[in-house]
């Protein structure tokens, strides 16, 4: 029985950024990889949980095991002042434990956001989400130029990794450029995990 998963794990607040997740998924799961789909707890700002341990529909909360378990793993935010969103980063810096223990090393990575307007920090938010996979070990994909739709896109699509501009339509739907660069960059990704996996 084949075990491998991609794990894309995401915090969305508008439906954005989990518009991106299923894309990627979409992508992945077309390729015959199997896909685990994750979020987080919504935290308040005094990094008190405000959300049920377990979540009451959608998505399920991402545990440690899923993150160990994972042949690959797909990491979404949207942009909160150039940075990821703290919901998602209050669970990331819980994985030193992970990162001490070499638990992601060379396991590929994707990153993917959303802004509410075009340049409002989406090249920055990757990059820290980057930084977190390069601090574990993982082997990162950006988003190549070999996709037609990055050079045709009016909205989000950066080469660093999917997104979404929320403005340029005021919808957290994807527009279609966005929806096939989010879905071209699963496939890959779930590509190089099976060559590496093999």
């Amino acid at each position: 029985m084949d075990k491998r998963f991609l794990l894309i794990l995401f915090y969305s607040a508008s439906g954005s950024t989990k518009n991106l997740a299923h894309a990627i998924a979409d992508g992945a799961e077309e390729s015959g990889m199997k896909v685990k789909i994750r979020t987080v707890p919504k935290i308040s700002s005094n990094t008190e949980k405000i959300e049920p341990s377990i979540p009451k529909e959608d998505e399920i909360y991402c545990s440690k095991e899923d993150l160990i378990e994972c042949s690959g793993l797909a990491i979404g935010s949207p942009t909160r002042f150039g940075s990821m969103a703290s919901s998602l980063k209050y669970f990331l810096d819980s994985t030193g434990d992970l990162w001490a223990t070499n638990q992601l090393v060379d396991k590929p990575g994707l990153a993917f956001t959303s802004t509410g307007s075009m340049h409002g920090g989406q090249e920055i938010t990757l990059f820290n989400l980057i930084t977190y996979m390069l601090h574990h070990g993982m082997i990162v994909q950006g988003t190549p130029y070999s996709f037609n739709e990055l050079s045709k896109t009016k909205a989000g699509g950066t080469p660093y990794g999917p997104s979404h501009v929320e403005s340029f339509n005021s919808s957290s739907q994807l527009t279609p450029h966005e929806y096939q660069i989010a879905k071209k960059s699963g496939y890959r990704l779930a590509n190089q995990i099976i060559k590496m996996t093999e």
